[in-house]
């Protein structure tokens, strides 16, 4: 049975402010905001009701993100596109709290099936190949609990 995913609430959030998305990547400094939708990060990671809405539900719902053929283009592009300041460092480029966002949702879909290597390359260039521990811990904690059922 094939779960279904609201993928659409970030394509509708998306399309209204992707083009200053890529021109704030390119310029290598995140000025607005769309972190939550652009990159988003696993459920209950943020507390605010705007992270609750775009959180996603698991490693299913990241692949499913992932294989999604508008959301997962864009994310790999977007992602590119960071990589491209990495020496600048992720504050410099996303601002505190983003960069946190930042580093949970390309150590998301570094471990999702399909992943891009690009996922991995921003690790290794922003964080020195090391993961947000927050999201790793949540991945084995759902993937005990999936043992258990």
């Amino acid at each position: 049975m094939e779960t279904h995913y609201d993928l659409d609430r970030f394509v509708k959030a998306q399309d209204a402010v992707y083009d200053n998305v890529l021109a704030e990547l390119s310029q290598g400094r995140k000025a607005s905001h769309w972190m939550w939708y652009v990159f988003p990060q696993l459920l209950g990671l943020g507390h605010s009701q705007t992270s609750q809405f775009y959180g996603l539900n698991g490693r299913d719902e990241a692949t499913a993100y992932l294989a999604h053929p508008v959301l997962g283009k864009r994310l790999i592009q977007c992602t590119k596109l960071a990589i491209k300041h990495c020496a600048d460092g992720a504050e410099a480029v996303f601002g505190g709290v983003d960069a946190l966002k930042f580093h949970s949702s390309i150590t998301l879909f570094s471990r999702v099936k399909g992943a891009s290597p690009v996922f991995e390359s921003a690790l290794f260039g922003f964080f020195g190949g090391i993961g947000d521990q927050q999201t790793l811990r949540m991945l084995r904690i759902a993937f005990i609990e999936s043992l258990d059922s």
